[in-house]
């Protein structure tokens, strides 16, 4: 669908203005521009599209915010209000307060170790994943680079505030960041979302490339109830004997959809998704996982839980790709969903593209409500109603929670959602 001329007459202005202020060079223009036109182009993702099938993303930003405005003034800095940042935990930080970068810190970590790059060239690669990314080089004010040297593994893990205020209405924000893991280095991040503000559209964007004997932890937290659409879209780059493992927890946006693509380019390099929803009260939020077997010895590991109440909706697309040379590799992907009410919907599409055929793969999806015999006999121990039913879900969540390997994480995600053992 071709973006309305209005609407392409105000990314044009808004681009234009970010220009006149920006620093950018006449070549980072210039490819900034061939980003924005190739938005143009199509828009927001709609129904058309199969990927965008089940998550209208052009309807649902013109029902719950309307017109947006592209352009921010970063001139300015925001107070920090430092009582959202995690108690309990000792964490690095980088501070995002409506799109602007208020804070980097690593005072925890050896400084000769890890190499923060301002500003890094713009990726001129093609694009093949989608035009919020064109969208996103286009906007994007300020990008960094976070490298992390060989054979470090950092101290403490790395939290990402992702902060929003009254400030900001019908805005859109493109964020983006490069992480770089040198041989057998290591990386704890958590992105957590804090938002104060309403009818704004996020377009975040994160590259990982993880060298060989590289492990990431890669956390999102999407909690705190807030009116604002989000989309996330991550891109992991795989060598030999690397591990990759995310886990999404998947609740408080009025819409938030998280791509992952991982690429297994190196032998025996592993990539974990798991994945919680916990909807209510007309909230639409999406995952969408691409793992691409690449090479021999390569394993994937995906679990997706959702419990969903008063109209909400949730969606997993999951694709499992093995190409001809990836012999012996072996990927499980499963999601289930507990359906608290009749309004309340869920849809998933596990694919399997396989062309090699030494493989072990399996897809599977299950979606019901409470069985009613096991709050029964919960009951008949002497459990109300409501405390049977939420031992149950509790039980049907905490089968996700336990795959998280990091304890410190494992018990920070338990206590944000409530869960109790």
């Amino acid at each position: 669908m071709k973006v309305f001329n209005f609407m392409k007459e105000q990314l044009q202005i808004d681009f234009d203005n970010i220009i006149k202020t920006s620093s950018f060079t006449k070549r980072d223009i210039e490819l900034k521009q061939n980003s924005l036109n190739e938005f143009i182009k199509t828009g927001f993702p709609n129904r058309r599209q199969e990927n965008w099938k089940f998550s209208d993303l052009n309807q649902i930003i013109k029902k719950n915010i309307g017109d947006l405005s592209f352009y921010n003034d970063y001139s300015l800095s925001n107070k920090i209000d430092t009582s959202v940042f995690i108690d309990g935990l000792e964490h690095n930080k980088i501070v995002f307060i409506n799109g602007r970068i208020e804070k980097i810190d690593f005072d925890y970590e050896k400084k000769d170790k890890i190499e923060i790059i301002d500003e890094p060239e713009i990726d001129n690669r093609s694009n093949n994943f989608n035009t919020l990314i064109d969208l996103n080089k286009a906007f994007t004010d300020k990008s960094y680079k976070i490298l992390i040297k060989k054979g470090y593994q950092l101290v403490k893990p790395l939290i990402i505030y992702h902060i929003t205020n009254d400030k900001i209405k019908t805005k859109n924000i493109n964020l983006s960041l490069d992480f770089q893991l040198e041989e057998n280095s290591s990386l704890r991040i958590i992105d957590l979302f804090n938002d104060n503000s309403e009818k704004n559209f996020l377009n975040i964007f994160y590259n990982f490339d993880l060298k060989q004997d590289a492990i990431l932890k890669n956390y999102k937290i999407d909690k705190i109830k807030n009116k604002n659409v989000k989309y996330s879209f991550n891109n992991i780059e795989q060598a030999d004997n690397s591990i990759s493992e995310t886990f999404i927890l998947s609740s408080g946006s009025h819409f938030f959809k998280n791509e992952i693509n991982c690429n297994l380019n190196g032998k025996n390099s592993s990539a974990f998704i798991n994945g919680i929803f916990s909807l209510s009260d007309d909230r639409h939020h999406e995952v969408r996982t691409t793992i691409n077997h690449l090479t021999e010895n390569t394993k994937s590991y995906q679990l997706i839980k959702s419990v969903l109440d008063n109209n909400s909706k949730a969606v997993y697309q999951g694709k499992i790709f093995v190409n001809s040379e990836a012999q012996k590799t072996d990927g499980y992907q499963l999601s289930k969903a507990i359906l608290l009410n009749e309004a309340s919907e869920f849809n998933a599409k596990p694919e399997l593209e396989i062309y090699a055929d030494d493989v072990k793969c399996s897809h599977g999806s299950a979606s019901g409500s409470l069985d009613e015999d096991s709050i029964f006999y919960l009951m008949s121990r002497g459990l109300n109603y409501q405390q049977s039913r939420e031992l149950l879900i509790n039980g049907f969540l905490l089968d996700v929670i336990e795959k998280i390997t990091d304890s410190e994480i494992k018990n920070l995600i338990k206590n944000t959602i409530g869960l109790k053992e």
